[in-house]
């Protein structure tokens, strides 16, 4: 006893294997950051802070995260490794004390039209195992109850060699799958408007085809019109049963046009193939448009948007079908599962029933999981895929959040805290990239980059404690304990938009009038129908009073390493134009992209090794070095620059350059006010896309929008991804617009906005079928002294009121 005393009096040593309790980085050079070194405690919770374009992400997840998850993938077989991307060491002296990285960004879901909420998080998979153990009718095992299988069946002699002798053998086989037969596992089904295809009353020697790239002439117009199935002459409406099923329906017949061999199909086949078959986003404006305009998506009216055959569907487990249990709020479904209680399957009910609970718990509980995956959220999907770590007994990993509130009402922010905490106090280490003050307050250790954005960031202004952070002196320091004051004076609208029996979604037959001429947020906990009402209710209403109307999503920015802020904005043309001009030249020669790239790069300005397994190596281009252009068109100049040195301006240099003097170009210089009013002049108008932050590239598109012509702008969270200081600066952006006489309409959960708004629309009271209703129409202060929702009491803390 008086042993155990002693021992415990004494501080017994360190052992050696637990002094590596840091994660050390040095010299971390990856896109901005200059020479960055620091240390990281291990097992507890890191905030990193900094304006947008800091050089957070840089950090995070393209230094510690992406050199984990290299050394893990290290440990497979190059066989393996042949199959796994390959990632290259990032720009780093050193870095130690790294344990595996699971990274739970917010890249939004693949929109592939057969991935669903329940497919992308197993949950899908448990039902179909529940229903073909319980079900009744038993129809087959849990292939029978999936979409993504179809149902086949075939039969046939096969040979075999058997005791040296050749013998062959009737076989037969059949897989039951549960997709519908006619949508193929989709929901909906296309419906092409043959009016938008084709002038009946023409015929095709007239040029009856409306087509984009079927002009009369070209080879896509001969295809038909030369093809002898029917009389090119003769009015399209006059046609025969057989020459119309041959003009549209016709199966692929081979055939000679003009002494070239070509395959003739029917016209119908023929656009599902060459338009629908791409992603609609991935076109160009006037096919988009040719495609809105002549195809419709309908409801499959077989399976009723349900995906699944009719099998799949008559099976019941005390009369719920799987498509029903999809189909329930998963809130509900949770508790439908724990009301089953039969024991032949238990363990398969306790993980079913744990991973809903985990939806439910993470403020997910209103989705169903028969909701498509592309129509989530960059904040859903980051919380979608949480839900499969949270039960998880892995511990000393780190885990890696790209600002896990993102999306989330300030009531949630809460539920994501404990969420956090509760993985930190598991013995894991965890990094979080935020801006949201109500999280980086629960930090047990903090990292605040900048001091600016781009080139003037990528250094470490402060590491310690959060008290520490507020008397810090730095920029989020200094803007920590910011509060947005409620307006003392409201803008009076100048009309209304009427909004009148909105069911979209969970919507409950909503009227409201939505002010314009003001600055308008829709507000109101997620997932209580806020998107549905200004998405799915406002553009027709829009196009009705004559407004256009400018929805800016948040749907990623499309663009390889070759794009730039130039190419996405349409800033290069006019300036292209401008160098041809002073040069008496063509403009195609000042497109690093067209004639005038550098031969040896291709106009990439590196040159690409691949070196199988290992990471491929980037090396800059010894002929242009790096510039990306020929040497000859570095020799004309505008305004004594070369267009390499336009580019690699930043956007308030080329503003200047622009503005004024020989090179003044009117065009150009719109397009870079706009980019520095939405807060991005410090960005360099060539730089790659891929490089920019997620708040650069919201703003990035926010400022391409403003040149549309609508009156009536539609944000959807303009505050994802921005810093306290960016905010700011967003909302004299807001009021600037506002101004200038639109009606902005902004969907938001940031108080800031909300204490900023001259009128304030509140949906809930809760998510899913607990919302769909307006809890509160009116100004903010009148919402704050109301407190009569989550919002008011939020809004009224956040004020001090």
């Amino acid at each position: 006893m008086s042993t155990a005393t002693r021992t415990d009096t004494q501080s017994p040593a360190l052992h050696v294997a637990d002094s590596h309790d840091l994660i050390r980085v040095h010299g971390a050079r990856v896109n901005n950051l200059k020479d960055v070194s620091i240390e990281i405690p291990k097992r507890r919770l890191t905030v990193f802070t900094g304006v947008s374009g800091s050089g957070k992400s840089s950090l995070v997840f393209s230094t510690i995260a992406a050199e984990s998850q290299r050394l893990i993938n290290e440990t497979y077989s190059t066989f393996v490794q042949g199959f796994m991307p390959t990632l290259a060491r990032p720009e780093v002296d050193v870095l130690e004390g790294l344990t595996t990285a699971i990274i739970v960004d917010q890249q939004r879901m693949g929109a592939d039209p057969r991935s669903t909420v329940g497919t992308a998080t197993d949950a899908n998979a448990m039902l179909r195992i529940l229903f073909s153990r319980l079900g009744q009718p038993h129809i087959g095992s849990p292939k029978a109850f999936s979409f993504n299988v179809a149902s086949i069946s075939g039969a046939g002699a096969v040979t075999l060699e058997r005791a040296g002798q050749t013998v062959k053998e009737q076989r037969s086989f059949s897989i039951t799958g549960g997709m519908c037969p006619r949508c193929e596992g989709r929901g909906s089904v296309t419906d092409i408007d043959r009016a938008q295809l084709y002038d009946d009353s023409k015929s095709l020697s007239e040029g009856a085809l409306t087509i984009p790239g079927y002009k009369a002439g070209g080879w896509n117009y001969r295809l038909y019109s030369e093809s002898g199935f029917f009389d090119p002459d003769k009015p399209i409406r006059t046609y025969t049963k057989k020459e119309l099923h041959d003009f549209l329906h016709r199966e692929p017949t081979k055939m000679k046009i003009a002494g070239i061999n070509m395959t003739y199909e029917g016209l119908i086949p023929r656009i599902q193939k060459s338009f629908l078959a791409k992603d609609r986003e991935a076109m160009q404006p006037h096919i988009r448009e040719f495609v809105d305009r002549a195809v419709t998506f309908t409801t499959c009216p077989e399976c009723d948007g349900t995906r699944l055959s009719e099998a799949a569907r008559s099976s019941r487990i005390g009369g719920i079908s799987i498509a029903d249990a999809c189909a329930m709020q998963i809130s509900d479904l949770a508790a439908w599962v724990r009301g089953l209680g039969e024991p032949s399957v238990a363990p398969l009910l306790t993980t079913l029933g744990h991973t809903l609970d985990s939806f439910v718990e993470i403020g997910l509980g209103y989705l169903s999981l028969d909701r498509p995956a592309g129509t989530l959220s960059g904040g859903e999907a980051q919380r979608v895929k949480m839900i499969r770590h949270l039960g998880s007994s892995l511990t000393d990993t780190t885990y890696v959040f790209d600002e896990p509130t993102t999306g989330l009402h300030p009531h949630d922010i809460q539920r994501m805290n404990s969420l956090l905490l509760r993985l930190r106090d598991k013995g894991n280490t965890v990094l979080v990239v935020e801006h949201k003050p109500e999280t980086i307050v629960i930090a047990d250790h903090v990292v605040d980059l900048g001091p600016g954005a781009g080139t003037a960031g990528g250094t470490v202004c402060f590491e310690g404690t959060v008290e520490g952070l507020r008397t810090g002196g730095t920029i989020t320091g200094r803007h920590f304990d910011d509060r947005a004051a409620l307006k003392e004076t409201v803008r009076t609208p100048t009309g209304a938009l009427e909004i009148r029996g909105a069911t979209a979604h969970n919507l409950r037959d909503v009227d409201v009038d939505i002010p314009l001429g003001v600055l308008a947020v829709v507000t109101g906990v997620a997932g209580s129908g806020k998107s549905s009402l200004v998405h799915g209710s406002l553009p027709q209403q829009s196009g009705a009073a004559g407004a256009g109307v400018v929805s800016i999503d948040q749907g990623a920015i499309r663009g390889s390493r070759r794009s730039n802020p130039a190419t996405y904005t349409g800033l290069l043309d006019p300036i292209r134009k401008a160098f041809a001009k002073a040069n008496g030249v063509k403009p195609a020669l000042f497109s690093a992209n067209s004639e005038g790239a550098c031969p040896n790069c291709n106009g990439a300005g590196v040159v690409y090794t691949d070196l199988a397994v290992m990471a491929g190596v980037a090396t800059t281009c010894e002929e242009c070095e790096g510039k990306r252009f020929q040497a000859a068109v570095l020799d004309y100049h505008l305004g004594g620059r070369d267009i390499s040195e336009v580019l690699a301006m930043s956007v308030a240099e080329a503003e200047e350059f622009f503005g004024a003097g020989e090179a003044r170009t009117p065009a150009a210089h719109a397009i870079l006010a706009r980019l520095a009013d939405v807060g991005l002049g410090y960005l360099n108008i060539g730089q790659p896309l891929t490089t920019l932050s997620g708040g650069e590239r919201q703003r990035l598109k926010l400022a391409t929008h403003m040149a549309d012509k609508g009156g009536v702008y539609i944000l959807d969270e303009p505050t994802t991804g921005l810093h306290l200081a960016d905010v700011e600066q967003l909302l004299g952006l807001l009021d600037r617009l506002v101004d200038s006489g639109k009606s902005v309409i902004v969907v938001e959960h940031h108080q800031a906005v909300m204490a900023h708004a001259d009128w304030i629309i509140d949906l809930g009271p809760g998510a899913g079928h607990d919302g769909g209703r307006i809890v509160f129409e009116g100004t903010p202060a009148d919402l704050v002294a109301a407190r009569s929702t989550l919002t008011g009491e939020h809004l009224a803390a956040y004020v001090g009121a």
